[in-house]
């Protein structure tokens, strides 16, 4: 079944690979701009987008804590799956059982991949994973590979959207940029030609501002959907000063507003930041067990519906929720108390 699942996943990236070559000519040079609108459009229909109230944790919560917290508002969980600047690097809980479990009783999933950092990386902690700025390139679509590859393992299957992580950097000097740019362009590229969705989760005022900045001087190869982290501010996702309002719209946006708070929901308590979602997250392939949802708004959490179901309410691919983008159209599930 997996060897069935990987000729499949090849004949998508194929297919999306052409989609993408077509759009403009592409070279091997890392100097050279792709200047074409970024968006995978072959893997759009497989896209889930999810529009709500989630969390991020740093070690994976277990199945009896997810099942517990099912008495919150929360639907959708960020899970540090992979990368070698991970902080949390056992992760325990982190099992293609546990996204069966987690995705049956509802729950959205939101990769994050944390690999090689900026040159010019701020956080003390994660300097000694920095990225080489004469190489910068070649390892972005190294990583891209992994990040790929990790994901596939845990089940995570084409159209789905995978985060990377690059903490916060210094942006007004272009031997930072400019190898950061090649890396995560290049990250982007080679995620995207695999059939994912390529993400990307930074500050507000860093990666999401140099981001923003490429994508206004025409740059392709960037992040289909964006993850920004600006605390201390109400949760919104069109109000962001890095960000003109059309930029990554629509269903393209994450926004952590909140960090390192504890919450407690039947009877167990976490360290999340929290976050509020209207963006792709992770398609489970049914080759690593049924993609079944459990209706949030029930008692009890265990109820699922038959396999590929969908509670009620839930509209992933209905045509009341649509968002059509300069890559095509998907549904959007909507579950947990709307955020507005």
């Amino acid at each position: 079944m997996r060897h069935k699942n990987r000729i499949i996943r090849y004949v998508v990236a194929v297919v999306l690979f052409a989609c993408l070559m077509s759009a403009a000519p592409v070279g091997d040079s890392a100097a050279e701009s792709w200047r074409t609108a970024s968006g995978p459009a072959a893997v759009a229909s497989q896209a889930r987008v999810f529009r709500g109230w989630g969390f991020d944790t740093c070690h994976t919560p277990s199945t009896a804590t997810m099942r517990a917290w099912l008495s919150s508002d929360y639907r959708a969980i960020g899970v540090y799956y992979a990368g070698r600047a991970r902080g949390c690097r056992k992760q325990p809980n982190l099992t293609p059982d546990w996204v069966r479990s987690a995705t049956g009783m509802g729950w959205r999933i939101v990769p994050v991949y944390v690999g090689s950092q900026s040159p010019c990386v701020t956080n003390k902690k994660k300097r000694d994973y920095r990225m080489s700025a004469d190489n910068a390139w070649d390892e972005g679509a190294a990583e891209a590979r992994d990040a790929v590859s990790r994901a596939d393992d845990l089940g995570f299957g084409p159209g789905s959207a995978l985060y990377l992580d690059m903490e916060t950097y210094r942006i007004n000097s272009d031997s930072c940029t400019g190898p950061t740019l090649d890396f995560v362009r290049a990250w982007d590229r080679e995620v995207s030609r695999q059939g994912y969705l390529p993400g990307f989760y930074s500050s507000a005022d860093s990666g999401i501002a140099h981001m923003e900045d490429a994508r206004r001087q025409g740059y392709g190869d960037l992040p289909v959907t964006i993850w920004y982290a600006r605390w201390k501010v109400g949760p919104t996702l069109s109000d962001e000063p890095s960000l003109d309002s059309d930029a990554w719209q629509p269903h393209r946006r994450i926004h952590q507003y909140s960090g390192n708070v504890k919450e407690k929901h039947g009877g167990h308590q976490l360290t999340i930041d929290r976050n509020r979602l209207d963006a792709p997250v992770a398609v489970f392939e049914s080759s690593h067990g049924d993609q079944s949802g459990a209706d949030p708004s029930r008692g009890d959490p265990s109820q699922a519906y038959p396999s590929h179901a969908d509670p009620p309410g839930v509209n992933p691919w209905g045509a009341t929720s649509w968002g059509v983008g300069l890559w095509g159209s998907w549904g959007v599930d909507q579950w947990g108390a709307d955020p507005g």
